[in-house]
């Protein structure tokens, strides 16, 4: 009597785990983005331009021109103090002046020419 219920026991317990799917189970910590599709379909992501150089240019009315010079050659940030807030100047396409708003600058991290509102066109050097 007691193998037989020893037996029945062990059916009991072994044929509903004989019905079980015998994968193996796929366990993460994310769920799924619900986002994603709109993320696919976004446009790319320009980055900003880096900045090539910073330099300090003594104009020749004695002033001070802080220019900090970004990769790509189509744009220039200007102040006339460290604590200024910058001016942005563009370009249309490398080479071309960079301006904005009456202000005008040409040149490189050696020498610029700068035009400001009010005042007339100089050369500034390093």
């Amino acid at each position: 009597m007691k193998k037989t219920l020893l037996i029945a026991a062990v059916a009991l317990l072994v044929f509903p785990l004989a019905a079980c799917e015998q994968k193996p189970e796929t366990v993460t910590d994310q769920a799924p983005d619900p986002q994603a599709e709109a993320l696919a379909k976004a446009p790319k992501v320009v980055l900003p331009p880096s900045i090539k150089a910073t330099v300090t240019f003594r104009c020749k009315d004695n002033s001070l021109a802080m220019v900090d010079f970004f990769s790509g050659n189509m744009q220039v940030n200007l102040r006339g103090q460290r604590d200024d807030a910058p001016i942005k100047l563009t370009a249309e396409k490398a080479g071309d002046p960079f301006v904005a708003d009456g202000y005008s600058l040409t040149g490189t991290p050696d020498a610029i020419t700068l035009a400001q509102p009010g005042k007339p066109s100089q050369t500034c050097k390093k």
